[in-house]
């Protein structure tokens, strides 16, 4: 926002931009990345179109998670004798470190 304008007065001149501006009732959003996720929770999302092109401004507390693969899951359940859930879990648990969810699953 501009310091000193009324946001009333903000939003009458976007509109006469033809920018709308819409708040979304979002809780949570995740951006997936190659090598880990970004969770941003609680979330406040606001939608703005212009031209005809959607943007999305986020805000909120980011958290980042590593996105274990499914494959990662599969040589663990492989090595450890167990299931693909528990696999899962044991990576998620050890940050994506395969040799540590394998080593916390034999114990």
């Amino acid at each position: 926002m501009i310091p000193g304008m009324n946001p009333k007065d903000m939003a009458r001149v976007m509109k006469q931009m033809g920018i709308k501006n819409d708040e979304l009732p979002a809780k949570r959003v995740v951006i997936e990345l190659e090598d880990k996720k970004l969770i941003i929770e609680p979330a406040q999302v606001m939608q703005i179109e212009m031209q005809g092109q959607k943007t999305f401004q986020i805000m909120g507390n980011v958290k980042e998670e590593s996105s274990s693969s499914l494959e990662d899951a599969k040589l663990v359940m492989a090595q450890a004798s167990c299931s693909l859930e528990e696999a899962q879990n044991a990576l998620k648990e050890a940050n994506g470190d395969i040799a540590e969810a394998i080593l916390k699953l034999q114990k």
